[in-house]
């Protein structure tokens, strides 16, 4: 029971300097500009939110297997989805079976990675990688450049409609939350999941099958990949082929920010929302503010650095 208790302390002490940082930043973005505040931009930061937790989320599931797992290709496989779903509209396939054969196309990306990583022993970073080129290159090979317009109004409603004034996007996010955190704090693949990012080896001599639940890792990943492509072609009317850039750079981010340890076996579901809407919001912060698009990406990248660090030197001082 104490035990319990202290590690409920720990994972909710990890989760409240990022809920802090994201209150302190919402208040001030909102002091300096009270169109902060507005309906419309609520909204469309929403949107954003649920396009990066939902990656956030995917990318959780992968670091937190460590043996240095990460998937580089998320960015790349939300454009190869969003402008294939857009190919399979056009060809007269219906809305639901053309997000249906996606999210299938998506999941074979990730057991392609799972099986590359765990039977082949490929370092992720390297298929995944390959994975980037590829699906970026491809995405521009089935559009030749141009984006894919005229999209069904049925399939539109995804990304631009909203129910209760709260955007589908953010509705389809909250489901993916509850499900995989469950997933994640409750089930025996979420224990064991943890159990290899923490102590591969004490992991297989406990009976875990490290390979089958890295595999599942990256699958569930991949599917996401694919949803928020889905999601992105939606809300823009269009199959566009550039989308996602760094989008798996922000979704590391996001992770990282929320808690999750990029040495493995640490990170939350929730902790990872948090992240998302914080690097969600200083994007808004900085376009509400009148900032440079330049200094953008900029101020991302020193975040980014700023969280690994703190997260090294967390561990640094739990070693002593």
């Amino acid at each position: 029971m104490a035990k319990e208790k202290d590690e409920f302390k720990t994972k909710f002490s990890k989760e409240l300097g990022p809920l802090i940082a994201l209150i302190a930043l919402l208040i001030f973005t909102a002091v300096l500009n009270p169109r902060f505040l507005t309906l419309f931009n609520l909204q469309s930061l929403g949107r954003q939110i649920a396009i990066f937790g939902i990656l956030a989320v995917g990318e959780t599931f992968v670091i937190i297997s460590g043996g240095g797992a990460i998937d580089l290709s998320a960015g790349s496989v939300v454009a190869l989805s969003g402008v294939t779903v857009a190919w399979l509209m056009k060809h007269q396939v219906p809305v639901w079976l053309s997000i249906l054969l996606i999210l299938l196309f998506s999941a074979g990306i990730g057991m392609w990675h799972g099986f590359a990583v765990t039977k082949m022993r490929v370092p992720a970073f390297i298929v995944t990688l390959g994975t980037l080129t590829i699906a970026r290159g491809m995405a521009a090979v089935i559009t030749k450049g141009w984006p894919i317009v005229g999209l069904p109004k049925s399939f539109l409603t995804i990304g631009q409609g909203d129910w209760l004034g709260v955007p589908i996007a953010v509705w389809i996010f909250g489901i993916c939350v509850l499900i995989l955190h469950f997933v994640l704090r409750k089930t025996v693949y979420g224990k064991h999941l943890r159990a290899i990012g923490g102590n591969e080896v004490a992991a297989r001599f406990s009976g875990v099958n490290v390979d089958r639940v890295r595999f599942v890792a990256f699958t569930t990943c991949s599917v996401l990949s694919g949803l928020v492509g889905i999601i992105v072609a939606s809300r823009l009317s269009q199959g566009q082929p550039g989308v996602g850039s760094s989008y798996e750079l922000y979704a590391i981010a996001s992770s990282v920010i929320g808690g999750t340890s990029l040495a493995g076996g640490e990170g939350t579901v929730i902790g990872a929302m948090i992240g998302a809407s914080i690097i969600s919001l200083l994007w808004n912060a900085l376009v509400m503010l009148n900032v440079s698009t330049y200094w953008h990406n900029v101020v991302i990248g020193i975040v980014i650095v700023v969280a690994v660090t703190l997260d090294v030197l967390r561990k640094r001082l739990a070693k002593q």
